[in-house]
């Protein structure tokens, strides 16, 4: 019995089981920080690749616009005989995206046109007018410009439609989703960007009395919307008298002379 005793009193190798228990809890916080470091970051590289793609769908949206101001007859685009000068390859061959994936753009059900109009032709927001979605342009980012290097991996990719509220009367709707009546179109761009980002923009454009189109937000998916923009017509009509204003300094208003 006093052996016993003398054996459970005995102290030896206690600082040692305490020094593995500390060991073990700093361990623990070590990984725990190391932890939520990554995945900060991981937080951190995800909104910008989300930033990114959508200054690329943003971006693509601006270069259909110039492309759409050389094209006297919208008419065209709908039917599908007009595309923009922005596009890579055939539109039935496998596009390749960031990350090693790639996309079908055309011309099957499964192909992103084809989900589109689906998505569309389900909802059926618009009956007779609604929709008719037609591949515009589609190319990688860096190709937008051809003399500037854009430093981007994101795809991008633009179909064109009729105005849903196209009306001849400026209160029936026309019928005819393939025919431009009002001089109004809708553009969705999609951009696909790193890490599986992928962002969509639709916006309407019009035809304005000069040599611009104005461009008007309609919708945005997986962002917060922006604010509307537009792009006015030029003071000067062409092919009218050049006019002249002047500041008035008693009262502040501007006056054409």
């Amino acid at each position: 019995m006093t052996r016993l005793h003398t054996r459970l009193a005995n102290e030896e190798g206690t600082a040692l089981i305490i020094a593995l228990m500390a060991m073990l809890l700093l361990t623990a916080l070590a990984a725990a920080v190391v932890m939520v470091s990554s995945t900060e970051v991981k937080i951190a590289g995800n909104y910008n690749n989300g930033q990114e793609t959508l200054y690329a769908a943003d971006a693509a949206v601006e270069r259909v616009v110039q492309d759409l101001l050389l094209i006297p007859r919208w008419n065209d685009i709908l039917a599908g005989s007009v595309k923009s000068a922005l596009i890579d390859g055939p539109d039935t061959t496998l596009k390749s995206v960031s990350g090693g994936t790639t996309i079908l753009l055309c011309c099957a059900a499964n192909s992103a046109t084809g989900q589109l109009q689906a998505l569309t032709d389900t909802a059926n927001l618009w009956d007779t007018n609604n929709p008719k979605w037609k591949l515009f342009a589609y190319a990688p980012l860096k190709d937008m410009l051809p003399d500037v290097e854009i430093d981007s991996a994101s795809y991008i990719a633009v179909w064109v439609a009729d105005d849903p509220a196209d009306s001849i009367d400026g209160v029936n709707p026309d019928g005819d989703p393939l025919v431009d009546s009002n001089g109004t179109l809708t553009l969705h761009a999609e951009a696909f960007g790193p890490t599986g980002t992928h962002k969509v923009i639709e916006v309407t454009v019009a035809r304005t009395s000069g040599t611009e189109i104005e461009r008007g937000q309609i919708a945005q998916r997986g962002q917060e919307e922006l604010n509307q923009r537009s792009r006015k017509a030029a003071v000067q009509t062409p092919g009218k008298k050049l006019t002249n204003m002047r500041m008035n300094t008693s009262t502040g208003n501007l006056v054409v002379q």
